[in-house]
């Protein structure tokens, strides 16, 4: 059965409009698609959701390009990143909700990408060709959301980093169909529920063709098995 790692990007939980419109878009999606995927969910602000990726683990994965020995913690670093990269690897398609921070990303989802964006994981590497993405086949949602910034607005209103990262990054590790919703301003909008609708409205249109997504996979791995 397919399925569908979740991504939560936001610490504020039932007060967070990033993680409202994912749960609607999971939502719209299952109601397209019953029974043909399986959710996961991983809440990167939860107490170790995440191992550090420190020196030990900065050495771990020296040791491995140049063909050292690693050492008894090394190896235990090294096997922590690789869980998590197994997780992200294993899905089918992503849903992740990302609020603006600091006019980037927040972060423990830098802390997650760089746990498992690794040469021979997420992406190979050629003197000649240069970068491919090894991820291919996947596909994801994103949904950015910022309290005071849109597009369009003037710098003394904030700029966007994080979406354009993010969306750089997925076409780095090869997940080139993706789609990236907005929800924003959430503060500094006087029609905010207008706004909402409007992005919700985009979810469930773009649920539809997710969901479309998945239930080929579903019965592609049927014919395969």
């Amino acid at each position: 059965m397919p399925s569908i790692l979740h991504v939560n990007a936001s610490p504020r939980y039932s007060n967070s409009d990033s993680l409202q419109l994912a749960r609607h878009f999971i939502e719209s999606v299952q109601a397209a698609a019953p029974e043909t995927f399986e959710l996961e969910t991983l809440n990167l602000f939860d107490d170790g959701a995440l191992p550090a990726f420190g020196r030990i683990a900065a050495a771990a994965k020296m040791a491995v390009f140049t063909g050292q020995d690693q050492t008894p913690d090394q190896v235990a670093a090294w096997e922590s990143a690789r869980a998590v990269f197994d997780q992200f690897a294993s899905a089918d398609a992503y849903v992740f909700n990302i609020p603006l921070w600091n006019s980037g990303v927040p972060y423990v989802l830098k802390q997650w990408i760089d746990i498992i964006t690794q040469p021979g994981w997420s992406f190979g590497f050629d003197p000649e060709q240069g970068y491919s993405g090894l991820m291919e086949g996947k596909h994801a949602m994103a949904i950015h959301t910022s309290g005071v910034y849109y597009p369009g607005v003037p710098a003394a209103f904030g700029s966007d980093f994080g979406s354009t990262f993010f969306a750089d990054w997925l076409n780095f590790v090869g997940i080139e169909d993706a789609v990236h919703i907005r929800f924003a301003p959430t503060v500094l909008n006087s029609n905010v529920e207008g706004t909402r609708r409007l992005a919700e409205a985009d979810l469930s249109d773009a649920a539809l063709l997710f969901a479309g997504k998945l239930g080929a996979a579903a019965k592609l791995q049927l014919a395969n098995d």
